[in-house]
């Protein structure tokens, strides 16, 4: 693969396309991928250190947003005035330092030694070890919902994705107001890291917690996506694909509506159901459970 420019999250290549056994040569874009590595300086143990606490796999661009989100959802800090400072002086390198009264619990940078762009989850001990506090409990029965907003969302987060349009290879996060109106679209190679753009731009911008939001994600809705929109205080997560089991049990337990496969005019309502009105609803006669068990 030759590269031929990089613009932004982006890159064009040389590719040979090759059609049956014919092949003509053009040009691809694709994703940029590359590690950010997210340096923390702050109060370790009665003592100020600095020290690497995460190297992430991702598409370059507002890395600043996406270590200050990263350390808000994985319960590093607990709101914005916790940061003294943010800043990218190196490539691919964020230096965050933290106000002095903040004290850093160790044990929760012990599970971030490498994140992978496609699993934020992989190589952390155990779910017991990922699960953090929350500072913000979700308001029960708020924003109310209807299908016809449901069925508007995806289409509308497609539209903004620039680019997936290019590329067909990226992941989007996408946040909306109760009316269904786009608010702001972060796009990554992970999943995670979008979503960790998308809350640390709000972080920042002193609109957290997104209790009266909306969070679209273009993939499927795994455990980790449903913790970072938790700490967050999100109260609707809506994905255009599945979710786990671990999700649903997460999403129930935080009094949270998830709603998985929402294209083409249709949706599952996974976990509270109450803030989704105007359904034509049929009794099945069935109990839906989630019950997990989980292991190191």
């Amino acid at each position: 693969m030759t590269p031929i420019q990089q613009v932004a999250g982006v890159i064009d290549v040389a590719i040979e396309k090759v059609t049956g056994s014919k092949s003509i040569c053009i040009t691809d874009t694709l994703s940029v991928e590359e590690p950010l590595e997210i340096r923390l300086t702050a109060e370790f143990g009665g003592r100020r250190s600095s020290r690497v606490v995460a190297v992430t796999m991702r598409t370059p661009g507002d890395d600043c947003d996406l270590a200050a989100g990263f350390l808000f959802t994985e319960g590093i800090i607990s709101e914005a005035k916790d940061i003294l400072d943010v800043w990218n002086e190196r490539p691919n390198v964020v230096e965050v330092a933290l106000q002095k009264e903040v004290e850093v619990d160790r044990s929760l940078l012990e599970r971030h030694s490498f994140v992978a762009s496609s699993c934020g989850v992989c190589g952390k001990k155990s779910i017991a070890a990922i699960s953090v506090k929350r500072k913000y409990p979700i308001p029960a029965g708020e924003p109310i919902i209807t299908p016809d907003l449901v069925h508007r969302l995806s289409p509308a987060l497609r539209m903004a994705q620039q680019d997936f349009s290019s590329t067909g290879g990226i992941h989007a996060a996408g946040l909306f107001d109760s009316t269904g109106e786009l608010l702001l679209v972060r796009e990554d190679v992970g999943r995670h890291n979008a979503l960790d753009k998308l809350i640390g731009t709000e972080l920042l911008a002193g609109r957290v917690p997104l209790s009266q939001r909306i969070l679209v994600v273009s993939g499927r809705a795994s455990f980790e996506l449903v913790q970072k929109a938790a700490q967050a205080g999100v109260p609707v997560l809506a994905a255009v694909s599945a979710p786990s089991s671990l999700a649903v049990q997460l999403a129930q337990e935080c009094g949270m509506t998830l709603l998985g496969f929402i294209r083409d005019d249709r949706f599952n309502v996974y976990a509270g159901a109450d803030r989704v009105v105007g359904l034509e609803s049929r009794d099945c006669g069935l109990t839906v459970a989630v019950a997990v068990t989980a292991r190191d």
